[in-house]
């Protein structure tokens, strides 16, 4: 089976990316969140990064 990251239409909170990558990696997406959340506060470019993923994973349009 050829697995694909997608935006997820059920697990969101913003766009769907945190929950997307989630389901792909097959871990909580609230500790996908977590260090989403990490990187911006302490790096800087979390931020810069959720946007430009929220242009470039499509959504899952399967259901």
């Amino acid at each position: 089976m050829d697995k694909k990251l997608y935006k997820s239409n059920s697990n969101r909170m913003i766009s769907g990316v945190c929950g997307g990558m989630g389901e792909y990696f097959n871990i909580d997406a609230t500790l996908v969140r977590i260090v989403w959340v990490l990187v911006a506060l302490l790096y800087g470019f979390g931020i810069l990064a959720y946007l430009i993923c929220i242009l470039i994973i499509p959504k899952n349009t399967d259901y």
